[in-house]
């Protein structure tokens, strides 16, 4: 008889994927098989082994993938197949997540299982709201209340005569039912001035919120175009808002970001766009291939005749030390070499692995900053060995060459155009951005041939790019910049784009 699996029902949070506790995260990136609901974030799937099963089974408006008997089947199936299985369920598996009748369907076969709690919407989104559910001077009280109840319904499961009597109430699923939930509460004694609040995505950079009483707030949301996921906050709290909130005001907040970066290189410029508000789209452009090929390793190999190894990227660094794995090599085989780079961000990646660069230029990290603070040095009869790009701009080699330098170049990766990015990319662009982010002419270039023979443009939008070399590649498409990072690095690039939206 085959062995059991085991079923882990965890709580994804209400959308924000950092609001995943430490405990799901890491089942999650055990798991054979997700069963994922539509409101998980699907962002946490990238943690997710490569080999994961992912099963989506959201409800979404009426309509289900799967009926929820259908779901508690599949995951006692998969259990019963000897797998670990996550079942991601958004905010917490209890808090009206039907986890219990999942939960009864596992304990008929005997499959043993785990609950890992969420951060439920009925708190986290108040919260980014600038609305605390609870405050010593206003109430103590709070209830959380399903308002997934079909309005004309002769008998109602809620006691609205006991909610209108508490402090604060919040409505999950209720946005709907809106109507009906005020009329109620205004017919059992709850005052009609009473501040409520209707939040729609909150947690997310698409957070949209309405605020009034009940009086009004029907109208409030309707004027706002607030649809489902929204929640529904109910009591004097609510007025704390306006002197509360945080997550609105931040400088980026609801920007629409396009990150054109490699997968593996665009997290760095998510995260701090992420923390200033922006809503982030990563679409790799190109991706990074490292050339490992005998001809490469034989050159690795003589290394110690070089004086100088010059790298020009973050991509020839992790592509060099991966070459140097391969050949079984550790840092003693270049004890003796010096080391340039062309700007902090290669420098950064030349530290993780303890080496500190010889040279960087002081504020141009371009290949002509980098040859400029080689204008000081004594090159004259040393060997250096440029790693780089196979296709790559000459203006480094030929200036060292012109000042007395041998130098040999090492192509150790190349990037190309990864066709799977298209779909999505057309995807996002026909949404619409409000800005399109490039970090070097090769993201460039793989951009606009990605959208070749198709009749998406870019338009109505603004383009960021990390540099002039950058900047000019764009020109060549009839593109001009509007954003354009005084210091050639992912800072710089964020701190452009901030003071252009700041500059309003």
């Amino acid at each position: 008889m085959p062995k059991k699996g085991k079923v882990y029902l965890v709580g994804a949070g209400p959308g924000d994927p950092g609001l995943i506790t430490l405990k799901g995260l890491k089942v999650l990136e055990k798991a054979d098989t997700v069963i994922y609901d539509y409101l998980a974030n699907p962002e946490l799937l990238s943690h997710c082994r490569e080999d994961a099963e992912l099963i989506y089974v959201g409800k979404k408006g009426g309509s289900h993938t799967m009926s929820q008997e259908e779901i508690n089947k599949l995951l006692a199936k998969k259990a019963l197949e000897g797998k670990l299985v996550v079942r991601l369920k958004g905010g917490d598996p209890f808090l009206f997540g039907r986890g219990g009748e999942e939960i009864e369907e596992l304990i008929k076969h005997g499959i043993p299982f785990e609950v890992i709690p969420g951060v439920t919407s009925a708190i986290a989104v108040p919260a980014y709201a600038g609305i605390p559910v609870t405050h010593r001077n206003f109430t103590s009280t709070l209830a959380i209340v399903t308002g997934h109840e079909a309005e004309g319904k002769e008998e109602s499961r809620i006691d609205f005569s006991a909610l209108a009597k508490l402090g604060t109430l919040v409505f999950l699923m209720g946005v709907k039912n809106l109507p009906y939930i005020v009329g109620n509460l205004i017919k059992e004694g709850k005052s009609q001035d009473t501040p409520c609040a209707v939040i729609q995505w909150g947690t997310t950079p698409k957070q949209k919120v309405a605020t009034g009483t009940l009086e009004n707030i029907v109208d409030r949301v309707a004027e706002a175009g607030i649809t489902a996921p929204a929640i529904i906050v109910v009591g004097e709290v609510v007025s704390l808002r306006e002197k509360f909130k945080w997550f609105e005001n931040k400088p980026l907040f609801g920007k629409r970001i396009l990150v054109t970066r490699t997968r593996e290189q665009a997290s760095r410029l998510k995260e701090a766009l992420v923390e200033l508000g922006a809503q982030v789209f990563e679409v790799p452009t190109i991706r990074v291939e490292y050339i490992l090929n005998d001809e490469t390793l034989t050159k690795l190999k003589e290394l110690p005749k070089y004086d100088w190894l010059v790298f020009t990227s973050e991509n020839g660094v992790l592509a060099f030390f991966s070459a140097l794995a391969k050949l079984d090599l550790d840092l003693r085989f270049i004890a003796n070499q010096k080391v340039a780079v062309i700007g902090p961000g290669t420098e950064s990646a030349l530290k993780k692995y303890f080496i500190k660069p010889d040279l960087i230029p002081e504020k141009d990290y371009t290949q002509e900053g980098l040859l400029s603070a080689f204008s000081s040095v004594e090159l004259k009869g040393k060997k250096i060995l440029l790693l780089r790009a196979k296709v790559a701009r000459d203006v480094l080699p030929k200036g060292l060459a012109e000042l007395g330098a041998n130098v040999e170049i090492l192509p150790i990766y190349e990037t190309k155009l990864p066709e799977e990015s298209k779909e999505k990319l057309l995807s996002i662009l026909r949404q619409g951005v409000d800005v399109i982010t490039f970090t070097s002419s090769s993201t460039v270039e793989n951009f606009f041939k990605l959208l070749e023979g198709t009749e998406v443009k870019p338009s109505k939008v603004l383009f960021a790019v990390i540099g002039p070399i950058t900047a000019n590649t764009l020109r060549q498409y009839g593109f001009e910049p509007e954003i354009i990072a005084k210091e050639n690095t992912i800072p710089g690039l964020v701190s452009a784009i901030l003071e252009y939206f700041e500059r309003g």
